[in-house]
This record gives C-alpha cells, structure tokens and sequence, in this order.
C-alpha cells in the first residue's frame, strides 16, 4: 500500500489486500474513501492465553471483593445504626488510592508488572484473612481495609499498563470492554449473592472467601503470564518520586489527558447512591436483598452499555458518544428528589449505569495515549483521583443523608454531575477529533505490523 499522499493523480482507484484476505482477492477503494474501521472480535480476544490467565484472576478477585463489599456495609450498618459511619467505611475501599495511586503505581513502571500484581495479590489476602477475625473493633478492621485496598493501586496500574502489550490494536479495547463487563458483573453478582452469602452464613466467613480469592488470582497470574522486564530497563533507574512527578506533570500538562481523566472523575457524582443503599434500601422500607439490588443496578446498565459499545459501536463513534453518555450517567438520578418507589429507583439507576459506559473510550484512549514507560503510573494518578472523588463523594454524601436524608442527596448529586458533564461534552467537541485521528493511525500501524508479521 503506498504512503498517504502517494498516490498518482492519473491513479483513479487504490487496491489493498487486507490481512486475512484470500490471495488474489482485493479491497478496492476509493482514491478519497478512508478504509473501514477494524473491530476485534471477543473469539480474537479469548484466543490470547494470557488474556485468559489475566481474565480469570480477575473474575476470581473481583467476586470475592463485591461479597465483603456488601458483608462490610451490612455489618457496620447493623453495629451502629449511622447512614454515615456505613458510607465511611464503604468510602475506605475509595480513598486510600490518594496515596496508593501517585505513590505507588509508578511501582510497575520500575518492577516488572507481572511480579507487582502476584506480590500484591499475596500480601491482600493475608490482610483480608486477618479481617474476618471476629474480636476486631471497627477503627481495627478499617485499617485493615484501608491496607488492602491501598494494594490495589499499584496491582491495578500493572494489569492496566500489561494490556496493551498483551492485547494490540482495537483487541485491547474490547478486552477492556471485557473487564469491565467482568468488574460490573461481578457486581450485580456479588452484591445480590453477596446479600444472600451473608445471610446464610456470616459476614466474617464472606471475608474469609474474599482473602482465599486473592490467593487464588496470584497462582493463576503466576502460571499463565510471561515473564517481562520492567519498562524502565536502564542501568541508572529514576526514582519513584521523579516519575511519580514526571507523570504528574505528563497527565495534567497536556490537554487532552486532563479532558480524558476529568471525563474518568465524573464517576464522583454517580457513583455516591451505592454508598447510600443501606439507609435507602430503609427508607424505602426494604431490608438486606433490597439493599443488594440497589447496589446492582448501577452495574448491570453498565454491563449492557458496556456489551453495546464494545461489540456493536465502531471505535471513532464511541469517542464522539461520551458527552452524551456522560450526560446520561447523571441526569437520571435527579429523579430520585420525588421519592420514587422501589422499582422505579433501580431504573433510574440502571439508566445511570448505562451512560456511565462512556468510561470505556475514555480510558481506552487515555492509557493508549501514554508511552510505555509511563503507562502505569498515568493510570495510577488518573485512577488514584478517580476513586478519591468516588469516596469523597461518598463521605460527603453519607454526612448530607444524616441530615436531609438519602433520596435528596442522590438528586443534587445528579443535578452537580449533570452540569460538570455538560461543560465536559461542550469542551470535547473541539478535542475529539485529534484523538480520534491518533487512534486510526494507531489501529493502522498495529494491522501494517500484524500483516508483516504474517508475511514473514
């Protein structure tokens, strides 16, 4: 195929085989159509060992985090009886990775990742193993909490930054679209099964489960992962304070990656009904398994959005959708200032989930849009702020309930976001096509080596 710009003017069409192709059949196009957008297939996906071995462990945490999830909201709750103290201590599984996340993912830019997420995965199950001791007191299990999840920043951050090694081009997309299917399932699983573990048996054995998972994730990473060396492979290796401010100064000193990682914190504004389901689930006068659906809810709009714009929706299109999505996380949740029932809550919620599926082009682009060396920590501070403005929002949220109640927090926290959410889109009309044109050319350059690579 000859260089854009190339082609003779006398030439009135351009043939090319694309890979996969049979020989002797030819795409032919016209001299100003642009090709069409290649999308990956989940078989593609699927195919990829690694990516299994990286999927499976992640099934395998993420289940077992949704069921202490719930088994620690239900029993603060039941302990104290504060809408409050319950949003604390769900906002523990938010707020460490404001420290975890600009100090501590750098980590896999200088470890080699894959020995990062198995250490990590290791020292959380021995904390969440001493978290299902019954004789510890609130302040005690919390720090417990607060530890585990603060391991999360750097094992995220890994995995985030090995994908793109392992999964080229539009593949690491959808399989980004798969994980956070999987986070979002795991969700609507956990939480409903989650409600119905902790009644069966007890919170501290739910938390028991939770550590044996995390133990579990580190084998399988360990047996089905390649061995590779760290992103900074030179002699003289920079400190973690120089490239935790080397990446600061890489995410927030260019403008597309600020619009990419305030587009990521919006969640802060959606996310904070799930902090307040306990005392929602009771002013509705629903008990244990309507507190569950509540939390589900969210994730299952989330799965769907995730399903349609994965499979369905080409890759340029999902970035021109996510002011309108980002809209559409929040603007539902101002419903809730009438009070409405039960059923209509988890629509409105459920709606929320979907347009928050916007989250899934924007941190594609973001991680794709960083240089390798840099990539774990970029998403370490992207992410860091991320689940800090989820449980500030939380906390914030959790004080506000205890005073006016849960329904008009969640309104005003959808009638915040929906006006952040506006300026957002309003501003990514003029940035989307820059990125968009970065991502064709990098989805040509992954097919041009591909093709090579067969050829060869």
């Amino acid at each position: 195929m000859p260089p854009n710009g190339s082609t003779p003017h006398a030439e009135r069409s351009r043939t090319s085989v694309s890979p996969g192709t049979p020989a002797g059949r030819q795409n032919v196009t016209g001299r100003h159509r642009r090709a069409p957008e290649k999308q990956a297939s989940y078989r593609e996906v699927f195919a990829i060992r690694e990516f299994r071995g990286l999927w499976a462990a992640q099934v395998l945490s993420y289940a077992g985090d949704q069921f202490a999830q719930v088994a620690i909201a239900i029993m603060v709750y039941h302990r104290t009886g504060s809408p409050f103290l319950t949003a604390l201590a769900y906002a523990f599984t938010y707020l460490p990775p404001i420290i975890g996340g600009p100090f501590l993912s750098g980590l896999a830019d200088l470890i080699p990742r894959r020995q990062v997420m198995i250490a990590c995965d290791l020292l959380r199950a021995g904390l969440v193993g001493l978290m299902a001791i019954p004789a510890l007191s609130l302040p005690v299990l919390c720090t417990l909490l607060f530890c585990a999840v603060l391991l999360g920043a750097p094992f995220s951050s890994a995995r985030t930054a090995l994908l793109p090694d392992v999964l080229p081009g539009d593949r690491f997309v959808l399989g980004s679209a798969i994980g956070n299917m999987t986070y979002q399932t795991s969700q609507v699983l956990g939480f409903v099964a989650g409600a119905a573990v902790v009644i069966a048996i007890n919170p501290y054995r739910t938390l028991g489960l939770d550590a044996l998972t995390f133990g579990l994730s580190a084998v399988i990473i360990a047996v089905w992962t390649k061995r590779r060396p760290a992103a900074h492979t030179e002699l003289s290796r920079p400190s973690l304070w120089s490239i935790t401010r080397d990446g600061a100064a890489l995410v927030f000193g260019n403008r597309t990656l600020r619009t990419l990682v305030l587009f990521g914190w919006l969640a802060g504004f959606y996310v904070l009904p799930e902090g307040l389901a306990a005392p929602y689930a009771r002013s509705l006068g629903g008990g244990t398994m309507a507190v569950g659906l509540l939390m589900a809810a969210m994730p299952v709009g989330t799965v769907i959005s995730a399903v349609v714009l994965g499979r369905l929706v080409k890759p340029s299109h999902r970035l021109r959708m996510m002011g309108w999505l980002a809209i559409l996380s929040c603007a539902p949740l101002i419903g809730c200032a009438v009070s409405p029932p039960l059923g209509v809550v988890l629509v409105l919620w459920m709606v929320s989930g979907f347009g928050s599926g916007y989250q899934l082009a924007a941190a594609a682009a973001f991680v794709q849009s960083v240089p390798d060396s840099g990539r774990a920590l970029a998403f370490g501070l992207a992410q860091s702020g991320l689940l800090a403005a989820q449980g500030l929002g939380i906390l914030i949220g959790g004080a506000a309930a205890q005073v006016i109640g849960p329904q008009p927090v969640v309104a005003l926290s959808g009638t915040a976001g929906l006006g952040a959410a506006t300026l957002l889109a309003l501003g990514w009309t003029h940035q989307r096509g820059q990125v968009i044109a970065a991502a064709r050319a990098r989805a040509d350059a992954s097919a041009r080596a591909e093709a090579s690579a067969a050829a060869g």
